[in-house]
């Protein structure tokens, strides 16, 4: 959401949140104009860095614009057998 904040302009952002039993799938996707003139670092890796942290834990990233304008993260993050929720999902 802070990438939305800084790079999509005047927008609207939808977060998706699933979790299955062998994987969680997280989109964050937005409607905004695309990136937005650079400005001074305020830290922060960005999509690289968010590429290394679903590379930890096994998972797969991607990014890019969307066919219809704006632009899309997904994460799908397997779940391990210590990261497996203690209840039966649906």
């Amino acid at each position: 959401m802070t990438n939305v904040l800084k790079h999509a302009g005047q927008a609207t952002a939808e977060v998706s949140v699933r979790c299955g039993a062998d994987e969680v799938l997280i989109a964050v996707t937005d409607n905004g104009a695309g990136p937005q003139p650079a400005g001074p670092a305020e830290g922060g890796h960005g999509l690289a860095g968010m590429r290394e942290r679903v590379a930890l834990f096994g998972g797969e990233l991607a990014v890019g614009p969307r066919p219809d304008g704006g632009f899309a993260v997904r994460a799908r993050l397997p779940l391990g057998e210590q990261l497996r929720p203690a209840w039966p999902l649906p």
